[in-house]
């Protein structure tokens, strides 16, 4: 009855007024620096250009995560993946039913809400089950007469597979040798040309923003629609996609709002706004351009509308990288624009590759080769390679591509600890899910993972300063790790043993203390316990203990995890060759397992 008559007063009050129609066009795989109006004077943008020109430009929007689904969900649902457990890339693990998505409310004001037609969400569930009408042929102009409408366009023309082999190879409007080469990527041939074909891809897309614009226009609706272009991260060449520097996260964010529906926004056409906004940010603003208050568990400031609310002084932007595809880690970090922070909880693993999927480009395949032939210095070279840093920091004021890592330098070491210490207090209070590694989260995650870590029994604050203690690398924590790996709380075994493998020889006479968690019930346990003796020197008996594994009965993220390691520790070959036989090789319609099987055997 309560919902009912909640129902009925927002009904009320919506029909008192005029909706907006609201159009949503997203891009694939493009950050905002690929944009004419961003300043790429190399780049054929002119609708999205003009749109900007009609529009609000934000200067500082942020996708919070690197990548397609993890960055979706955190749209549809205006949560942190990691609030919610879902900032694996493609997993399919339940959330909390209190997280619902945007539409839900839309449709439940009187909105139709169309998608066409990428879904690509992160969580359990129907994907195309929310929306009226979700395919490829999904239009606002099927809605009932009257009816405003939510309708999203995903134009797929820029995705970083657009520059595989089996596609156009030639560039059409720009040569190779033209190309004004960003200083982070190395000056390879195959390079220039990816970047020679992407810009036609580009402005590819940007003719089909043009193609939806101008069937609004003709149907007659541009005066009463808001109009929403975005991408939905940053990539595709290397240090793009996957990456949180601001070629992986940085997006271009433009508004269009007609003069009718003026209130709704701040801001004048054809201005420029410098104030942070990020994805989890959008779910709450197109609730309150329709004029909906934002429901409690959705963690965004609405930045326009009827309830849009001012900045913080201190407004920062929280950004989130954990497994892509086959390929685990964990990164976090915070930007308000101006200056970036981030922290690798994986310092020991390589940054390079964070895929395999990306090898289809030509350019990622010459920048490997080229690593491996030793033909590369300085930060082409550090990409590839452990950096055995757990903190990157940039002025991206006066090192925008961030080339120059500021974490070391005394001159920032006050500015550098603020941050630290916002992102740690970030992750506490969003209750980041990213502390219990995935191969944990079928064990501890009943009846979701979210639960269990917003729950009594776990000590969030403990276990949120034992993960930035192990990877602080210092031996004046030993004590803490030591009592850590014999803690009840997996988590806190977890972090406990990969402290002690960051010290590794450092921590060589701790060796023993992990030998029982060779044996724990938890194999992603087992997995960090012979990872960390083999940094510490024991590498016959860490390595036996991996192989051994494997034949173990395991879920598919603990298995999956158990190969990452074998792979880091190049122990793949060791594996007997039918390690494959009888186990489930796909979880979710994902290969990730087949893909492993399939490299020990090239």
């Amino acid at each position: 009855m309560k919902a009912l008559l909640i129902w009925f007063a927002v009904t009320y009050h919506l029909l008192a007024q005029e909706m907006p129609n609201i159009l949503w066009i997203t891009s694939e795989d493009n950050s905002s620096h690929w944009i004419g109006c961003y300043g790429n004077k190399q780049s054929q943008t002119p609708n999205i250009d003009a749109l900007a020109k009609e529009g609000i430009l934000f200067e500082n929007a942020f996708s919070n995560a690197p990548v397609c689904a993890v960055a979706r969900t955190t749209i549809l649902m205006g949560a942190y993946s990691p609030t919610m457990g879902t900032q694996h890339m493609r997993s399919r693990h339940p959330i909390p039913k209190k997280f619902r998505p945007n539409v839900d409310y839309l449709r439940t004001a009187g909105y139709y809400c169309t998608n066409n037609n990428k879904t690509d969400y992160n969580f359990k569930g129907n994907d195309h089950s929310y929306w009226d009408e979700s395919s490829g042929k999904a239009h606002y102009r099927t809605r009932p007469e009257g009816k405003p409408f939510y309708a999203v366009f995903n134009s797929t023309s820029s995705h970083e597979s657009s520059i595989f082999d089996d596609k156009p190879a030639e560039p059409k409007r720009l040569k190779p040798a033209e190309i004004d080469l960003p200083p982070y990527l190395p000056d390879l041939p195959e390079i220039r040309k990816d970047m020679a074909r992407y810009h036609d891809r580009i402005t590819d897309m940007d003719a089909q923003v043009g193609k939806v614009l101008d069937e609004l226009e003709k149907a007659g609706l541009a005066d009463s629609t808001i109009v929403i272009y975005c991408s939905d991260h940053g990539g595709i060449l290397p240090r793009g996609k996957r990456y949180l520097e601001n070629t992986g996260v940085k997006v271009p964010f433009i508004v269009r709002v007609p003069q009718k529906f003026k209130n709704l926004s701040p801001f004048k056409a054809g201005g420029r706004v410098a104030e942070p906004i990020s994805f989890v940010d959008i779910s709450a603003t197109l609730l309150s351009l329709a004029g909906i208050e934002k429901p409690a568990q959705m963690q965004g400031r609405p930045f326009l509308g009827t309830k849009r609310v001012e900045p913080a002084a201190d407004e920062m932007e929280f950004l989130y990288a954990d497994r892509f595809d086959e390929l685990y880690g964990m990164r976090r970090g915070l930007t308000d624009g101006k200056w970036k922070y981030i922290r690798n909880f994986n310092p020991d693993f390589p940054t390079a590759p964070y895929s395999f999927y990306q090898f289809g480009q030509p350019g990622w395949r010459a920048f490997q080769k080229a690593w491996q032939d030793g033909k590369l210095t300085g930060i082409h070279k550090a990409l590839w390679e452990v950096s055995v840093t757990p903190e990157q920091f940039y002025d991206l004021t006066a090192d925008p591509w961030e080339i120059n890592n500021l974490a070391t330098d005394p001159a920032h070491a006050e500015k550098l600890a603020a941050f630290r210490e916002k992102l740690k207090a970030t992750m506490k209070e969003v209750k980041d899910t990213g502390l219990v590694p995935e191969p944990l989260f079928a064990a501890l995650g009943k009846p979701t993972i979210a639960a269990h870590v917003q729950g009594n029994d776990f000590n969030y604050s403990k276990i949120a300063d034992l993960a930035f203690t192990a990877t602080g690398m210092d031996t004046k924590n030993l004590a803490i790790l030591k009592e850590a790996i014999v803690s009840a709380d997996p988590a806190e075994r977890y972090w406990g043993a990969g402290g002690l493998r960051l010290l590794r020889e450092k921590a060589a006479a701790e060796a023993v203390s992990l030998l029982p968690l060779l044996k724990d019930k938890h194999p992603g346990i087992r997995t960090a316990a012979a990872q960390a003796l083999f940094a510490m020197g024991k590498k016959d008996i860490a390595a036996e203990a991996l192989i051994a594994d494997v034949a173990s009965d395991m879920d598919f993220p603990s298995l999956l995890n158990l190969l990452n390691t074998l792979r880091r520790l190049d122990l793949l070959d060791r594996l007997p060759k039918n390690w494959a036989d009888g186990k489930n090789m796909k979880e979710d319609g994902q290969d990730y397992l087949q893909r492993f099987s399939k490299r020990t055997k090239d």
